[in-house]
């Protein structure tokens, strides 16, 4: 039996190193974001709302486009804006923050609205429709729950640019693929025909069949309640200006004190994302095959 189920969509980085906003930037001549495809794989596979963190930034008239879409195509979509104030913090002197607390304070941003089990995904990765497909496949067979979480991990040979180094988290799993702990590398490159990172000045091989988090998490949510108390004690501890509150470090703590386990589940699908503009080129490349394959149509929502 189908269960109701939501795509939850991080939209609200600013992509430094790709100098523009690339959540709302057309890869093809039909003008779709990437995020948009997130969305048309989702819907395939049974999800019927979306719910989009983003930041002031935004054009307006990419909202109003989304909107028209969810009135056309039927499914429910809401917006929500990721601020620093969007969490009430009574005496936080807000005068050096210069932007929000990062992934899981994004997730936290959405909790008055999401009342069923949801994916959450980066607004800049392309997953692959059959990542969707699994994800529903775990909410309809109910092995989600409050204590029960699922991610879907990819080989980090599949996820590499060739335009620079890039951030990972590298799964560690137990003997029946449920996480153990997942570790921020955030220099892995291609170097000849080894992958490699550098750790504390040495450089460091890791196998091409290595899985790793990009960020396309099953969520209860009952996750939620554990993310505010953890937000609440990110600030207590007194950040500096710039760091971040994370899913992953999130997650970490709620595995570390047996608070869930999360499954993790080898993607079927070829990940493709957009760290920097250079990418742009190999992703159009993949999505143009995509289309010649008539795994999607030329003009997506036409």
């Amino acid at each position: 039996m189908s269960s109701k189920k939501t795509l939850l969509i991080l939209a609200g980085g600013l992509g430094s190193r790709y100098k523009g906003l690339k959540q709302v930037d057309g890869i093809l001549d039909n003008g779709s974001p990437i995020l948009e495809y997130s969305i048309y794989d989702a819907l395939e596979a049974g999800f019927r709302k979306v719910v989009i963190i983003v930041n002031r930034l935004i054009p307006k008239s990419y909202i109003e486009r989304l909107n028209a879409l969810s009135e056309t195509k039927g499914f429910e979509l809401h917006w929500v804006y990721q601020e620093m104030d969007r969490i009430p913090l009574q005496h936080f002197d807000y005068s050096e923050r210069q932007k929000p607390w990062g992934t899981a304070h994004a997730v936290l941003c959405a909790k008055d609205v999401i009342y069923e089990p949801f994916v959450m995904i980066n607004a800049d990765d392309f997953y692959g429709k059959e990542a969707y497909q699994l994800a529903a496949d775990e909410i309809d067979l109910h092995h989600i729950s409050d204590v029960r979480l699922a991610m879907a991990a990819y080989p980090v040979s599949t996820t590499l640019s060739g335009n620079g180094t890039v951030a990972r988290g590298i799964c560690t799993l137990d003997p029946d693929n449920f996480l153990i702990k997942v570790e921020e590398q955030t220099s892995i490159q291609k170097v000849n025909d080894s992958i490699m990172y550098t750790e504390n000045g040495h450089s460091v091989e890791i196998a091409p069949d290595t899985l790793v988090s990009m960020n396309f998490f099953i969520f209860h949510p009952g996750i939620f309640s554990a993310l505010e108390t953890y937000f609440y004690d990110f600030i207590k501890s007194g950040p500096m200006p710039t760091q971040e509150f994370y899913i992953p470090s999130a997650l970490q703590r709620m595995i570390d004190e047996k608070k869930v386990k999360v499954k993790v589940k080898t993607s079927p699908s070829q990940w493709m994302g957009v760290t920097y503009a250079d990418d742009k080129k190999s992703i159009k490349d993949f999505l143009t095959s995509e289309i010649q394959k008539n795994r999607y149509p030329e003009d997506l929502w036409n």
